[in-house]
């Protein structure tokens, strides 16, 4: 009788522990989220001048290309996302209007945004190296996703391959609900649909 009743808290014990190491790999990691002075300094490295860091937006952080490193996106204010690609080796993707049928950020771009309060709002991606995640002085990848509109951003999830990867979830002026995410070889736009009241 006495044997039974220890058995349950016997597991449990033995259960506890292996609880807290149990991780999401798409999971966003907040403690080493980059201060304002830091992530100023990245984006300067990472993307050069004419980018600042929108302060209303949390940096998001996670594996958003499925390879098991952790990668950056952060909101951002740019003067023009197109200057300084090639000198910074990174890619200017429109992938919003790709989702409509036209994707080309050097034509997209000149129409501007819908909502003057959104013109020059764009996402920086670093995909984290092997060796240093997305504090490495060279990332994997860099992307600057240009004409999303967006109020709000948050982490999010999508399945890669079966596995989960994360994915950034942009709360739209007009309240549709939209993900931008890694599809194995570049970014997609997915609306969600409106919010509710």
């Amino acid at each position: 009788m006495h044997t039974r009743c220890w058995l349950p808290l016997i597991a449990l014990i033995l259960i506890c522990p292996l609880l807290p190491a149990q991780k999401n790999p798409g999971s966003a990691t907040t403690s080493n989220a980059p201060d304002g002075a830091t992530l100023a300094k990245i984006i300067k490295n990472q993307f050069g001048p004419g980018y600042k860091a929108l302060p209303d937006f949390a940096p998001l952080i996670a594996d958003f290309d499925g390879d098991g490193v952790e990668d950056l996106a952060v909101a951002a204010k740019a003067v023009n996302p197109l200057l300084n690609a090639v000198e910074y080796h990174y890619a200017v993707i429109d992938p919003y209007h790709s989702f409509f049928g036209y994707g080309n950020p050097k034509v997209m771009m000149e129409f501007g945004a819908d909502d003057p309060r959104q013109q020059g709002h764009v996402i920086l991606i670093l995909h984290g190296a092997k060796d240093g995640g997305w504090h490495a002085i060279k990332p994997k990848a860099k992307f600057v996703v240009v004409n999303l509109p967006y109020n709000k951003l948050t982490l999010s999830h999508v399945l890669l391959h079966k596995k989960p990867i994360g994915a950034v979830a942009a709360e739209e002026p007009d309240r549709v609900s939209s993900l931008v995410y890694w599809n194995g070889k570049k970014y997609k736009y997915e609306p969600m649909g409106a919010d509710a009241d």
